[in-house]
């Protein structure tokens, strides 16, 4: 029997590079139709990523965020549970981490990781609702994540303007010993805001990796969710499984806000709409197929793209809602995988005749 000459693992490589491909394709073809040129459209989107240090600086200062947000996201999944409310518990994951930045005066040493802690125990408690609902009550998740979001956009927003610092429209600033804020980061990419968040986010995602796939907690998380019955009957606690599930991928969402609060803008503003950062973190956990590491690759492209969108805008004319398109693109191809995977594996077969 001849092997086939493209594996599983090139497949499942091929499969989200494809999408991409074909997501810029589509993209070159509505610049097209739209009378824009999508030569000059897309030169100018590569130099806004990478064209110079700060390009860099600010592609990989955008990835932060979406990393954690994405690694919330795909934690859920893999222990079979759709975690929507990254967003919320983002939110009020910033808002912690920014309050006990002011609040607090300790040494860097200690103000630093406490407040990342204090953000991931926030994110944490919001994404503990959602799964003790659905652990103890078997309420959808999905319902209770999105209603969450909504519950801390309006929470945060009143907190600041009320409590934090009343009558004003932005919280105080994070104490300098609580910023992740870097000026050899900042002088190395020529003034960019690149932080030492870019650090936490790889190391989460290391945690994550090596939680799922090399302690005996990340296979009970993985076990119920792939068949709740059969762990049940494996003496496995379901329940407390589930909840501890959403409460992880709450603190990773959460610690995602801490690196927004302190290290981009050191402060926390009372919002009236969602950051979106939540969102994308489903797009960038579905293209980097829900592994840690493809999430880190997914996260840079996706910063890139968003960071990038100014510049493509601003020397091609191309409106920077493209990229949007572009990236709904993507994920519809990421969504249509399985005619991706089959038309691979047609071709790999063919191949061998």
């Amino acid at each position: 029997m001849a092997k086939k000459f493209l594996t599983e693992r090139t497949i499942n490589i091929l499969v989200p590079v494809l999408s991409v491909v074909f997501g810029l394709l589509v993209g070159a073809i509505v610049m097209l139709v739209s009378g824009y040129d999508p030569i000059v459209g897309y030169a100018a989107l590569w130099e806004g990523m990478v064209g110079n240090p700060q390009a860099i600086g600010e592609t990989l200062r955008t990835m932060i965020p979406l990393v954690l947000a994405g690694l919330s996201v795909a934690f859920a999944f893999r222990t079979g549970l759709f975690n929507i409310g990254v967003e919320g518990q983002l939110l009020v994951g910033w808002l912690a981490a920014v309050w006990f930045g002011y609040a607090v005066s300790l040494p860097a040493i200690l103000h630093i990781p406490l407040s990342i802690l204090v953000a991931a125990i926030a994110g944490g408690l919001w994404g503990f609702i959602p799964g003790y609902l659905k652990g103890k009550l078997k309420v959808n998740e999905v319902i209770v994540t999105i209603m969450m979001n909504y519950i801390a956009l309006y929470v945060t927003y009143d907190l600041i303007k009320r409590f934090i610092h009343e009558g004003n429209e932005k919280s105080y600033d994070v104490q300098a010993s609580a910023s992740l804020a870097s000026e050899w980061l900042s002088s190395l990419t020529d003034g960019s805001r690149l932080h030492w968040g870019i650090v936490v986010a790889i190391i989460v995602a290391i945690v994550m990796w090596f939680l799922l796939d090399r302690t005996t907690l990340g296979y009970e998380l993985k076990s119920v969710g792939f068949n709740q019955n059969a762990s049940q009957y494996a003496g496995m606690k379901v329940s407390r499984n589930v909840v501890l599930s959403m409460t992880i991928a709450g603190a990773f969402a959460g610690i995602g806000g801490a690196m927004e609060g302190l290290g981009t803008f050191q402060s926390m503003t009372a919002m009236s709409s969602f950051t979106g950062i939540g969102f994308d973190g489903i797009a960038v956990a579905l293209l980097g197929g829900n592994n840690p590491f493809g999430i880190l690759l997914a996260a840079l492209l996706f910063g890139g793209l968003k960071s990038a969108a100014p510049q493509m805008n601003f020397e091609a004319d191309v409106p920077s809602e493209l990229i949007n398109v572009i990236i709904a693109c993507i994920i519809f191809f990421v969504a249509c995988s399985y005619v991706l995977r089959w038309a691979l594996t047609r071709m790999s077969k063919e191949g061998n005749k």
